[in-house]
């Protein structure tokens, strides 16, 4: 078992605030901690939420994500210095970028993008303005300089050093006008990570992302709508189809399995959609065993 530390990272700076920054307490309460053994590392709260667009950037809340992305870099930072592996619980998509601003200080890392949005929307394109739908542009240097160069030090993580797997958006976000991924990004769609085989799409992933030329391990991100909406509805922005939760753990698995993971995020689950806490149960128990398989202990 990994040494696991336990971020709160609660912000809906990129979404709304529908219920979402409920799901680190939602987790928690599902005895994920507990679970996996991990430590509570702090809880870094969001600045207000303002809901109209900035005129300048064209984003909701782009001078309080930057803030809030130097904040959550601190304290993730702080967690990697004791030598321990991050577990960042959101809030909504956004909260991506003060992760891998956590890396970027420290070097070159990968980045595992596990969701079933590619989420690379330029603002023009986004039709609320939300981060959520555009943080792996921004993560990968593209948008308004306040978010796509925190600290100068953008891109925060570099085309080839990031693999997307299964998303299933493509007519959506060719609908909306969504600017296409760059050649050198590693995309694996759901239906070719389902012809490959969920552990084999993941084995291939991980070799992307640790073969010639890559830095010093990857970030994993999940957000949760890259599970099939018939196993997790609690989420804003539905899609059908999706992973199974054993797909899903296969994935996280192999994805751990070796010691090139460098931290962890969730996000999007939104536990008003759960009035019962089933999918939270869910959902904490796929993360804890794929933590206790990870050949780690």
């Amino acid at each position: 078992m990994r040494n696991v530390a336990i971020i709160e990272a609660p912000s809906v700076l990129g979404l709304r605030p529908t219920g979402v920054e409920d799901l680190p307490a939602a987790l928690l309460r599902a005895g994920l901690a507990e679970g996996i053994d991990a430590v509570p590392a702090g809880r870094v709260e969001p600045p207000p939420y303002a809901p109209e667009r900035d005129p300048q950037t064209g984003v909701l809340n782009p001078g309080n994500i930057a803030a809030y992305s130097t904040a959550l870099a601190d304290t993730v930072g702080g967690v990697l210095d004791d030598g321990r592996f991050p577990l960042v619980l959101g809030g909504d998509c956004s909260v991506l970028l003060g992760n891998l601003l956590a890396l970027r200080r420290r070097g070159r890392h990968g980045l595992l993008f596990l969701d079933g949005h590619t989420d690379f929307y330029q603002p023009s394109a986004e039709p609320a303005g939300e981060v959520a739908s555009m943080e792996l542009a921004f993560a990968t240097g593209r948008g308004p300089r306040l978010l796509a160069d925190l600290e100068g030090r953008g891109p925060l993580v570099r085309d080839e050093d990031v693999v997307v797997l299964g998303f299933r958006d493509a007519e959506e976000s060719a609908a909306y006008g969504m600017q296409p991924l760059p050649s050198a990004l590693h995309a694996l769609e759901l239906d070719f990570v389902r012809a490959l085989g969920a552990g084999e799409a993941a084995r291939r992933a991980v070799g992307l992302l640790t073969g010639d030329g890559a830095g010093g391990g990857y970030w994993i991100h999940l957000d949760v709508d890259v599970l099939d909406d018939t196993v997790m509805p609690a989420v804003d922005y539905r899609l059908p189809d999706g992973l199974t939760w054993q797909e899903l753990e296969t994935v996280l698995r192999t994805a751990l399995s070796g010691g090139d993971a460098v931290g962890l995020d969730v996000a999007i689950f939104n536990p008003r959609l759960d009035p019962d806490g089933a999918i939270a149960q869910r959902l904490s128990d796929c993360l804890v065993r794929a933590f206790d398989r990870d050949g780690q202990g």
